[in-house]
């Protein structure tokens, strides 16, 4: 198991960890939350080289992707980078990257009726205004579940605030800051519920952000 303790924070700058063979030649993967060696709940970030494949499989408990460079395809389409994508409980793919890619993926982290499937280009959607100088692009809500990316302006500073249900956040670019440390691009930090911050940041960030999904309570 690998950061399975979800009442704990955990900071990680993938870029400083080293790529891991899957059982798909030409995959390679970095883990980030691993329930077991090829089950149950995981995140990780993934790299398929040029021409790499998965063979077909089903995503019992659903499957969320972001692609962060490259063009990730399956049967369905081809995805550049700025996609996201869920797909839900019960679904099947055979996943594959003529260009090669590198995409942070989340399993089996659904709610069982959670079934809507997303498709988002982010680079073609709109910024919608939000607190302060923030810009937010909503990609999925369902229940106390929140996804979406935040753009914060350089300078802007947000105020201390708790996170129910906690906080999950993959640093696109620039470099997110909070009371804790520093987190450059590539950074990915898991904050428990009800921990609370102070974040702010010096350049332009981009950040992937989720809240409300981690487990309620101590112990």
């Amino acid at each position: 198991m690998i950061n399975m303790n979800f009442h704990q924070r955990v900071v990680i700058d993938t870029h400083a960890q080293d790529w891991i063979a899957s059982p798909a030649k030409g995959v390679w993967r970095k883990p980030l939350e691993r329930e077991d060696a090829e089950s149950g709940h995981t995140t990780s970030i993934v790299r398929y080289e040029p021409g790499s494949k998965f063979s077909s499989h089903p995503h019992p408990f659903g499957e969320e992707i972001l692609v962060l460079e490259g063009v990730f395809s399956d049967e369905h389409g081809d995805y550049p980078a700025g996609s996201y994508l869920r797909n839900p409980p019960g679904s099947q793919h055979a996943p594959f990257s003529e260009q090669g890619c590198v995409i942070l993926v989340k399993l089996n982290q659904f709610a069982s009726h959670d079934l809507t499937q997303v498709r988002i280009n982010t680079k073609q959607q709109d910024w919608l205004p939000g607190i302060g100088g923030l810009q937010v692009m909503p990609l999925h809500d369902f229940e106390h579940e929140h996804v979406a990316l935040v753009k914060w302006p350089a300078g802007e500073r947000f105020q201390p605030h708790r996170h129910f249900g906690g906080e999950e956040i993959f640093v696109l670019s620039g470099s997110f800051i909070d009371e804790h440390g520093r987190y450059p691009k590539g950074s990915w930090l898991r904050s428990p519920h009800m921990s609370e911050h102070f974040p702010y940041v010096e350049e332009e960030t981009v950040i992937w952000v989720k809240t409300g999904h981690l487990p309620l309570g101590h112990g």
